[in-house]
């Protein structure tokens, strides 16, 4: 008997280490998913933290610039007002691009301006924000509407130079503002429109339009000499071609070079080789001048070495559509950027 009970006291010894080991197996597999669940769950929200800062970082804006051809209220001495039929092309030309930056000349007064504004927002674009600058052309203007406000705004309304021991004004002035795309990314932008290739009594006009364009660089080198990898824009009508003197003092060279986008038509043609130059023969004049019954390209969009990292190449054109004509004899030019330093 006493054995009897020793072998069972044996078996009991024997069985209890089992019967624990089996407990302490099913609570290290429980912690075992629960740690891998654990891990699952921080991979998940890892990889959608990650996918949203990536569409956050690929968040783009488009910034368009457009000579919309005396949009006057009324007819003035010199200028005839703008029709209603113009006005809705003008509109329609503008919803096609849908805009968050908008750059304008030949805008005519404030009222004309936010007339503009707010008959777009009627049609769906609302670009609250704006700035009018004016010059001593009392007529037509240069301005800018956004969807983004303005953190400063840099009017320069009297700019002055000598030509010919006499003092000349940019007509028009330069409009710069800092523009607030998004809580982590902001840009400069400049809007000019250069003295008309028409001939007047008082002076050159080529020579006229280099002592502008000269005015307007200084400008540029300013904001890049003190921060060389800004942000910035430079665009609008600058009334010649992009190999003329006035251009090229514009564009500038070495590290502070401006960067043309260079938008063209998107029904783009085939490639060429020309030799060591590789080339699209694609459509990019922006401008009719019915003088001479000639197309160029006179108005630029032009980035900073810097801004010119965000630029998005293949969402950078020139608006075509049916009787374009109608709203102005200038064409809009629009470029794409991403809203992040790269």
């Amino acid at each position: 008997m006493e054995l009897h009970r020793g072998v069972l006291g044996r078996r009991r010894h024997i069985l209890a280490p089992n019967t624990f080991s089996l407990s302490r197996r099913k609570r290290f597999v429980s912690r075992r998913l629960g740690a891998l669940l654990g891990i699952f769950r921080i991979s998940y929200f890892f990889s959608v933290g990650f996918l949203t800062a990536s569409t956050s970082a690929a968040e783009t804006f488009r910034v368009a610039t457009y000579n919309v051809e005396g949009y006057l209220e009324a007819p003035t001495r010199t200028r005839p007002g703008k029709s209603a039929e113009s006005k809705a092309k003008v509109r329609e030309s503008i919803l096609a691009v849908q805009p968050d930056v908008l750059a304008l000349q030949e805008i005519g007064s404030s009222n004309a301006l936010l007339e503009l504004r707010d008959s777009l927002k009627t049609v769906g674009l609302d670009l609250p924000y704006w700035e009018h600058v004016t010059g001593p052309d009392t007529n037509i203007h240069v301005s800018v509407l956004s969807r983004f406000p303005f953190s400063a705004r840099r009017p320069h309304t009297n700019e002055s130079f000598l030509l010919g021991g006499r003092r000349f004004y940019v007509s028009r002035g330069f409009a710069e503002v800092d523009v607030q795309a998004s809580p982590r990314y902001s840009f400069t932008l400049i809007t000019a429109h250069l003295k008309s290739r028409r001939r007047v009594p008082q002076a050159d006009e080529a020579e006229f339009r280099l002592e502008e364009a000269r005015l307007l660089r200084e400008k540029i080198d300013l904001i890049i000499g003190a921060a060389p990898d800004a942000n910035l824009i430079v665009l609008g009508d600058f009334n010649d071609t992009k190999d003329s003197a006035s251009t090229k003092v514009i564009v500038g060279r070495g590290k502070h070079k401006l960067v043309d986008t260079r938008p063209a038509e998107q029904n783009r043609g085939e490639g060429f080789d020309f030799g060591s130059l590789q080339t699209l023969r694609t459509v990019t004049w922006t401008h009719y001048y019915a003088t001479e019954d000639t197309y160029s390209r006179i108005d630029y969009l032009l980035v900073s070495q810097g801004m010119s990292r965000e630029w998005v190449t293949n969402q950078t054109y020139i608006l075509t559509m049916p009787d374009w004509g109608l709203a102005s004899d200038h064409r809009a030019l629009v470029a794409t950027f991403e809203a992040e330093d790269k």
